[in-house]
């Protein structure tokens, strides 16, 4: 399947469950989305890339610990982001689009 925000976003809002076939970095952001903050936070910790780092990151802002989030952000080459968290959300599913294989 070819993904867009706007396509991915709907799957994940109509809840159902992530597909297995989805790179690693897609899954945490659905899982993150869904409110599964253990099933995202697993999956990073096993991402070894700056993609990974910034949705840990982003993770450790949802769950309120920004100086944890502020490590990852500069594990990631990122800084450290105070907006909306859906707005940097779109975001980091535009970067996991943009790294999938074509």
């Amino acid at each position: 399947m070819e993904w867009t925000i706007t396509s991915f976003r709907t799957r994940v809002d109509e809840g159902s469950t992530a597909p297995t076939e989805l790179d690693p970095c897609m899954r945490a952001l659905w899982y993150g989305r869904c409110g599964a903050w253990e099933a995202s936070h697993d999956l990073v910790n096993e991402i070894d890339t700056e993609l990974g780092s910034w949705i840990h990151a982003w993770l450790h802002r949802v769950e309120g610990d920004i100086s944890n989030a502020a490590y990852w952000y500069k594990r990631a080459g990122e800084s450290v982001r105070t907006g909306e968290l859906e707005a940097e959300w779109e975001e980091l599913v535009a970067a996991a689009i943009a790294q999938l294989p074509t």
